[in-house]
């Protein structure tokens, strides 16, 4: 199946594996990529050293076009960010800032850049800024998507912008791919789906509580990270959705972070002094949420940590490879167009 962003970005299916922060490592992005898709490395819980070394290991697993995902606001995001650009990183997808220098320096070695939006606005401040492609993230999706509805979103922003546009919330079958070519759309990214495939990281515990759980079993509000974030619904969860993410109760939980995940407290001195009052903020609450999601998608320890997830869970109910995957979403996809001509056809008769 060809479309835009196939053509955009060298690959062979309208699938893309976006950059889930402890999910989408080195393996899953080359499975993805070897698979015809596109896997967005997550690059924003590593270090610069931990960065250039899992792009570099994705280099060695696939020759295939690949990208890394970065929020500019996030603490250690310039600098990872550099690295990926020093890498020439084919496709680079940034979120949470203005993007222009990154459009000018990725187009000035031939790469891609994708924007990640939530709104028309934002979609027309990052055209503007250059990009090649919009991820559009919808309110069904794992963590910070928006507060419409993809059904809603997808075509109101094709209404204002003819970039590409990559779907993202809600899709996981190749039924939900027709929905979104049909909506404007020119691929979708299936985060969930793919962190419930064989090559994931994701702790075996936490893949069978996937397969377990509803599409309604999810909680959406602030209260995690100061940011509305989308996680999946067990008692641990409920308790830290319950109630206000305070600064004090934020601080603490990053200096646990910082401890249990080896990271010297000198080195988030430095941050603080470096960045000021606003950013250390932002490493405060990005620091107290870190090791939550760590202890849930890589330890599969749900007494103590959260999971990011997206309502589309209610419709995974395997664990396949991505080969496997991306095979079957793609026959769901010849089978749904089939029933669409069908019922033309029918219509016709009538």
């Amino acid at each position: 199946m060809k479309t835009r962003v196939t053509d955009l970005f060298g690959i062979d299916v309208p699938l893309i594996c976006p950059g889930m922060t402890y999910v989408a490592n080195s393996d899953l992005v080359a499975a993805t990529a070897n698979a015809g898709g596109l896997g967005i490395l997550a690059i924003g819980h590593l270090t610069p050293e931990q960065t250039r070394a899992e792009i570099r290991r994705v280099r060695s697993l696939t020759q295939r076009p690949f990208g890394i995902g970065c929020a500019l606001m996030m603490p250690g995001a310039r600098e990872n960010l550099e690295v990926a650009l020093e890498e020439k990183v084919p496709v680079i997808n940034f979120s949470l800032g203005n993007g222009a220098d990154v459009c000018k320096r990725v187009h000035g070695y031939g790469g891609k850049v994708i924007a990640t939006v939530v709104t028309a606005k934002h979609a027309l401040s990052a055209e503007k800024a250059g990009v090649d492609a919009l991820l559009v993230t919808g309110h069904e999706a794992a963590a910070h998507g928006g507060s419409v509805t993809s059904l809603v979103l997808v075509p109101a922003i094709r209404e204002v912008t003819r970039l590409p546009i990559i779907a993202a919330g809600g899709f996981g079958t190749g039924a939900g791919l027709v929905a979104a070519l049909s909506l404007g759309a020119d691929a979708v990214a299936m985060g969930t789906r793919w962190a419930a495939s064989k090559e994931s990281p994701v702790h075996a515990n936490t893949k069978n509580l996937i397969i377990q759980k509803e599409v309604e079993e999810t909680i959406y509000n602030a209260n995690f990270d100061t940011m509305p974030c989308r996680v999946m619904t067990t008692p641990h969860s409920k308790k830290v959705m319950a109630k206000r993410l305070s600064l004090w109760r934020a601080m603490a939980r990053a200096l646990k972070a910082a401890r249990e995940m080896d990271r010297p407290l000198t080195g988030i001195v430095k941050d603080v002094l470096k960045t000021g009052f606003v950013q250390t903020l932002k490493l405060t609450f990005f620091g107290s949420a870190i090791l939550a999601i760590k202890k849930a998608t890589i330890e599969g320890n749900h007494q103590q940590g959260v999971q990011l997830i997206g309502q589309v869970q209610g419709l995974v109910h395997d664990v396949p490879t991505v080969q496997e995957l991306t095979d079957r979403v793609m026959r769901e996809a010849e089978q749904a167009l089939a029933n669409v001509q069908q019922y033309r056809a029918e219509e016709a008769m009538a």
